[in-house]
């Protein structure tokens, strides 16, 4: 059986969950923080999560772990066979990760958990961040889903990435980063009825506390 190493908070996680969800896999969620014990580091090079552990071994990075599993496993497609409607998914993807969620990222410690980042910080978050939703805009279709009509990687990229952005627009900038963009709203919506995701909202609040003070130990 497919074995998830990781945290229900972590957003990464999170999206290889989803995937499996929407596939209809079988898999066990294995509890796993990552760091740089040699325990952790046996599992994951870098320490980080989501792992996916396979018959012959790990399988690390989240668009690594989402291109094995489409290709290795049978269930819903989450990527087309077209290979250039394939590509358009995959840049959607990665463009949400490098423009959006990276971006975002850099100001989780001040939006999210009370610390205090320099000026220069958040400005380059600022500015990055109102050129990635821009990108979004020009290449996701939204119609309904980012890529066309099915859900896609794409969505599971966009559904555990642009709300933390969201988040940190609003509470650090007062700016409604989807203001331009309300088909991008009614999107994540439609998919806060998919009963996978609700599932992994109900985990991740139940997950939460213990989070939240493992965070406080290590002030």
């Amino acid at each position: 059986m497919l074995k998830l190493y990781g945290f229900s908070v972590s957003n990464y996680y999170n999206m290889v969950k989803l995937a499996l969800l929407e596939k209809g896999l079988s898999f066990e969620e294995v509890p796993f923080y990552g760091g740089q014990t040699p325990e952790a580091l046996a599992i994951s090079p870098r320490g980080k999560v989501p792992v996916l552990g396979v018959e012959q071994g790990f399988i690390n990075e989240t668009a690594v772990i989402l291109e094995y599993i489409e290709q290795s496993q049978k269930g819903t497609p989450l990527l087309p066979s077209d290979p250039f409607e394939r590509a358009q998914v995959l840049a959607l993807a990665k463009e949400i990760e490098l423009y959006i969620e990276l971006p975002s990222r850099a100001c989780y410690p001040e939006a999210f958990f009370g610390m205090t980042l320099p000026d220069a910080i958040k400005e380059k978050t600022k500015a990055e961040l109102l050129l990635g939703v821009a990108s979004l805009g020009r290449h996701g279709k939204f119609s309904p889903y980012v890529a066309g009509d099915s859900l896609s990687v794409a969505d599971v990229y966009f559904l555990y990435s642009v709300p933390l952005a969201c988040g940190v627009a609003k509470k650090l900038f007062d700016i409604d980063l989807l203001a331009e963009l309300p088909e991008a709203k009614a999107l994540l919506e439609r998919l806060g009825d998919n009963p996978n995701v609700q599932r992994i909202a109900a985990d991740k609040e139940a997950a939460m506390p213990a989070f939240m003070a493992m965070i406080a130990s290590k002030k």
